[in-house]
């Protein structure tokens, strides 16, 4: 089996081009090779309204013929096959291991477990993915926010209700695995070749429960409404977590916890800190959600004549007074989602759904928070900085869960909108015409407003009047990390912290990534 890279065809080929241009690469007839797959495609806009796919395939040729092929170079190359091996198992734990957190880090982290034969007993403070969706569209309703059950905590944790982006900064061979085991339970195809894949929330859920049910055929076993509360401790290692259910508290026997609780559960790491783990201060974002109309952004990224595409963007730039503005988390055909978690607070995301079909195309616009922003070295500045956006947003929307929000033009002026333009705000349960710049401190503020124009040269549109900005994005990362060794261990020995609210990731493949390190970790006898 040989790897083609750098095949370029026409945005909407078939299969026929695909053997064409694979041959042409190869130098053979088309009647030679195997079947063509693709491995990777990306579209390439560079020369609009002019569209093009480059793909990289994989096909087979007699053996002197692939030979001759990799001989030559040009893009060819034998194709590696991919096999992930898990670590020998020498688990040292008395107890069977505990995941608290179900979550791309605690699922995939419990799903090596579970592969190596542990048994690990998952627990998840709010509800399984079925029950939590029906809790989240209540509250879009106008329904009660429940604490443990909203697009920051339950089965599937914070990701599940968003693009469903697996793209990531980072690089890990257990990407693949990652990818593969997707697919099997119920992730699109697509996500194992496209250079941006994307799940979509409405198959999210789905394999969200499929993996539950192959770590529970491995002889897993999942707790859901089942919060941590404490830890027992014993000569500086755990030796309990004690937690709160359905059926009161309860002292479980505990000696290895992969902790991926995410970057919500703020009393979790406040917790382990009283008790002597090492919590460090790290840079984070706020900002607003911002919105466009999804026409306008594939006009702007590939002309008019190719409106119908579906076009993303990931814009960022660097301002005098040391802040860099960028965004983050982009959905195309999406909507703002409420993702408070809290009483008495406005949280906002974004979410799309796997067509990507909706009116609108909505982004995190952040502004960096540095760790030297707030006075003294309490970890938990950062946090506390969050909470008090939060709670404003609140206020400022009126109550009711009601995010306060804006256009562009408005924020720009210093002036409550009065109307909309042609850009309707999405978020549900509804939104407050109101005026941001009462709701930031000034080099939040300050910098959105020096930013926006900057963007719009790097994407026409962008600073469009008519934006619409929803506050406040606060949770796009963790503003602390909780330390670990390099075995994998927090201070607190046999607690070993993971994923996004640990601080070690941000999205959900660096977050699976990371829960399939710590359990690798764990399993290896650390």
């Amino acid at each position: 089996m040989i790897r083609i890279e750098g095949l370029k065809l026409p945005f909407y080929y078939d299969e026929e081009a695909l053997r064409a241009a694979a041959a042409k690469a190869l130098a053979v007839g088309k009647r030679e090779i195997g079947p063509v797959t693709v491995v990777r495609e990306a579209t390439d806009g560079r020369k609009k309204p002019k569209l093009y796919k480059v793909v990289t395939a994989e096909c087979s040729l007699p053996p002197k013929k692939e030979a001759a092929a990799v001989k030559r170079g040009k893009g060819v190359a034998y194709a590696v096959p991919y096999v992930y091996e898990l670590p020998e198992n020498r688990y040292g734990g008395a107890e069977r291991p505990v995941v608290v957190g179900a979550g791309p880090a605690g699922l995939f982290g419990g799903l090596v477990l579970a592969k190596a034969g542990l048994k690990p007993l998952i627990l998840e403070a709010g509800e399984e993915a079925a029950v939590r969706r029906r809790d989240i569209l209540s509250f879009c309703a106008g329904g009660p926010l429940k604490e443990h059950s909203n697009i920051e905590f339950g089965e599937g944790g914070a990701g599940m209700f968003s693009d469903g982006k697996l793209t990531t900064g980072t690089k890990d061979r257990r990407h693949r695995f990652i990818i593969e085991t997707m697919i099997g339970h119920g992730a699109p195809e697509s996500i194992g070749y496209l250079a941006k894949p994307h799940i979509g929330s409405d198959y999210l859920g789905t394999m969200t429960e499929n993996l539950r049910r192959t770590i529970l055929s491995l002889g897993g076993s999942f707790r859901f409404l089942c919060r941590l509360t404490d830890f027992r401790l014993e000569n500086g290692g755990l030796k309990a977590i004690v937690v709160t259910g359905e059926n009161g508290e309860e002292t479980i026997p505990c000696d290895r916890l992969l902790l991926a609780v995410g970057h919500s559960a703020r009393s979790t790491a406040a917790r382990l800190y009283e008790l002597g783990a090492d919590v460090a201060r790290k840079p984070f974002s706020v900002g607003v959600r911002i919105e466009h109309l999804q026409r306008e952004l594939n006009i702007a990224q590939y002309g008019a004549e190719n409106a119908a595409v579906t076009a993303d963007y990931k814009l960022s730039c660097h301002l005098a007074n040391g802040r860099s503005v960028y965004t983050f988390c982009m959905c195309p055909g999406g909507v703002v989602v409420p993702a408070s978690s809290e009483p008495g607070t406005v949280v906002t995301n974004g979410m799309s759904e796997w067509a990507r079909g909706g009116e609108n195309g909505n982004s995190a616009l952040l502004v960096s928070v540095r760790p030297d922003d707030f006075p003294g070295d309490d970890p938990f500045g950062g946090v506390r900085f969050q909470r008090e956006l939060e709670e404003k947003a609140f206020a400022l929307g009126g109550g009711g869960y009601f995010a306060p929000a804006q256009r562009a033009e408005d924020f720009l002026a210093g002036r409550v909108t009065s109307s909309w333009g042609k850009v309707r705000p999405t978020y549900r349960p509804g939104v407050t015409m109101a005026d941001l710049n009462a709701l930031f401190p000034a080099f939040v503020r300050e910098s959105l407003k020096e930013a926006l124009p900057l963007l719009g040269k790097k994407l026409s549109g962008f600073d469009d009047g008519d934006a619409v900005l929803t506050a406040a994005e606060t949770r796009s990362s963790s503003p602390y990390r909780i330390l670990r060794d390099e075995n994998g261990s927090s201070a607190l020995y046999g607690v070993f912290p993971a994923g996004e609210g640990s601080g070690y990731a941000g999205g959900i493949m660096s977050s699976a990534a990371d829960g399939m390190r710590v359990a690798e970790a764990i399993i290896k006898g650390s």
